[in-house]
């Protein structure tokens, strides 16, 4: 029997006493003892959609009615969100009296089917759930009849019960703060039930000691998650403030530390980079959270624990890629993009990352997880990382950096060791950002005993147009605002090909720079990126 086994038992065997009925006579409560809220906007088009019977997540769709609670079809990432129910804020938005009605069908659907999918009983669905339900209470049950809110109440309770004996959750990534926020958020709602509290409050300190580095980059090194986890735990500090619960020092610490780490992980839109399973997500939400979380003012230039470097100049945010993989157990959505970058110009995409599909099909997921899919160097067409389906397999080792910043000009150089077991190489990307913001230059190096193949990539946002000069040597790129850039390289072979952007709320076609090098040509390319006129 392996270490884990006993405790993962165990575990097992308190949630199922704790889905037993109480052999105390306990009294299901008639309603939320304090208004529990939901701070962040819903999407009234995304409401409209679920009126018709589709939930819309990620540019993916999973249909949504009555009776259609057990199919275990699909992807995982639509089926939590389905069980979790963030979505009644949507029906919410559009806040008409159809939504409502529609908001309790669906839940008292769910209560009576009780779902076999074990996916709905996953601690962070179970958290997301509970959140949900009271945070909407006041939307689509306070005006519902005896039966329907006792039997929410009922289930309310159960749901918690079973939560607080799954703790600590297995899932080792942002999964558990969102199990730990449902708990916080039922003892707030239910306080008759003090070890609910206490139970969270337990695990809730260490939690974030493991999840957050000491920069603030929560260990993902994801955009979306460090957004997502922050969120969390904003909402938790507001929920032990409304119960008058003195909030543990290091979620108040946490929160001041991942703010700052957000706004580095920004473009000029307002919205995140696309590194390691992101989207673009809305930008006045990213305000709201860091509202929420009350830290003003500019980021920090790097994060050095978490790995990500932003160099900004002028009206351009170069943001690269210059970290160490996060470890197993927290890699899920972990990308083989080791020392890509992103470029935006003022309040305009340039050069990007592909993005994430993680509502996709796997085949999808695979894809924009690759090497390929970021605006990097790709060895011999091998990932810089071994991708597998929970995680990495082989991976950089090493990730070096240095930088200097003089006048307001930027110099960076990085290498990583990604393909040194399969080649012998070492990567090594060398970036000056002008104090202008208007000349951009880069060098990107292969360092092997033995000669090989690259290709290096620039992948261009859809609103980007794009013309391969006559010699070859030279792209001309054109922004939506009509503002022109040209990019021009030096050692390999130019083309333009296709590619798609993921990071919006749709995919996008779109074109990408393609410099290629032979095993028989230089190692070495440079490159530049500057304005035009």
């Amino acid at each position: 029997m392996s270490g884990s086994d006993p405790r993962r038992w165990l575990r097992d065997a308190r949630r199922a006493i704790a889905r037993l009925p109480s052999l105390r006579m306990t009294r299901v409560p008639d309603a939320p003892a304090l208004p529990v809220r939901d701070p962040w906007p819903g999407d009234p088009g995304r409401g409209a959609r679920l009126l018709k019977g589709e939930m819309e997540l990620g540019g993916a769709v999973r249909m949504l009615r009555p009776g259609g609670w057990s199919d275990p079809a699909g992807p995982t990432l639509l089926r939590a969100a389905a069980h979790g129910f963030a979505w009644l804020r949507d029906l919410r938005a559009l806040g008409t009296d159809a939504a409502r009605l529609r908001a309790r069908a669906l839940v008292a659907d769910w209560i009576a089917t009780a779902p076999n999918d074990a996916l709905a009983h996953r601690p962070d669905v179970v958290g997301a759930r509970l959140t949900a339900w009271l945070g909407h209470y006041d939307f689509f049950a306070a005006t519902a009849d005896d039966a329907f809110r006792q039997k929410l109440m009922g289930r309310l309770v159960s749901d918690a019960r079973s939560l607080s004996a799954a703790l600590p959750a297995e899932e080792l990534d942002a999964r558990a703060l969102t199990a730990l926020k449902g708990l916080i958020a039922a003892a707030v709602a239910l306080p008759e039930h003090a070890g609910f509290l206490t139970r969270a409050l337990r695990f809730l300190p260490q939690e974030i000691t493991r999840q957050v580095l000491p920069d603030g980059c929560h260990v993902e090194r994801s955009p979306a998650v460090q957004l997502a986890a922050l969120q969390d735990l904003t909402e938790i500090r507001a929920l032990l403030q409304a119960s008058q619960t003195q909030p543990p020092p290091a979620l108040n610490n946490a929160i001041e530390r991942m703010a700052p780490a957000l706004r580095v992980l920004r473009h000029g839109d307002g919205g995140l980079a696309l590194f390691n399973g992101s989207k673009e997500e809305s930008g006045a939400v990213i305000d709201l959270v860091l509202t929420q979380a009350g830290r003003g003012g500019r980021g920090p230039s790097s994060l050095v624990d978490g790995g990500f470097q932003r160099l900004q100049a002028g009206r351009s945010v170069l943001i690269v890629d210059c970290g160490v993989p996060p470890p197993a157990g927290v890699d899920r959505n972990a990308h083989a993009g080791t020392l890509s970058m992103e470029l935006s110009i003022g309040r305009e995409r340039l050069v990007v990352n592909c993005g994430a599909f993680p509502a996709g099909p796997p085949e999808w997921r695979d894809a924009t997880r690759a090497t390929a899919a970021h605006s990097t160097l790709t060895v011999n067409d091998v990932n810089s990382s071994e991708l597998k389906p929970d995680g990495l397999g082989r991976r950089p080792e090493e990730v070096k950096v240095q930088r200097q910043e003089a006048n307001g000009a930027h110099w960076l150089e990085a290498h990583h060791d990604g393909w040194r077991r399969l080649f012998g190489a070492v990567h090594l990307r060398r970036l000056y950002v002008a104090e202008s913001g208007e000349d951009i230059r880069g060098e990107d190096v292969i360092e092997a005993e033995t000669p090989q193949p690259f290709t290096l990539r620039f992948h261009l946002h859809p609103d980007v147009t794009a013309s391969l000069q006559q010699d070859k040597e030279a792209v001309l790129l054109r922004l939506r605002s009509g503002a022109g850039w040209r990019l021009r390289a030096d050692g390999a072979q130019m083309s333009l090909e296709e590619s798609i952007y993921l990071g919006g709320p749709e995919p996008r076609r779109t074109e990408q720079v393609v410099l290629t090098g032979t095993q028989d040509g230089p190692q070495h390319v440079k490159w530049a990126i500057s304005k035009v006129g």
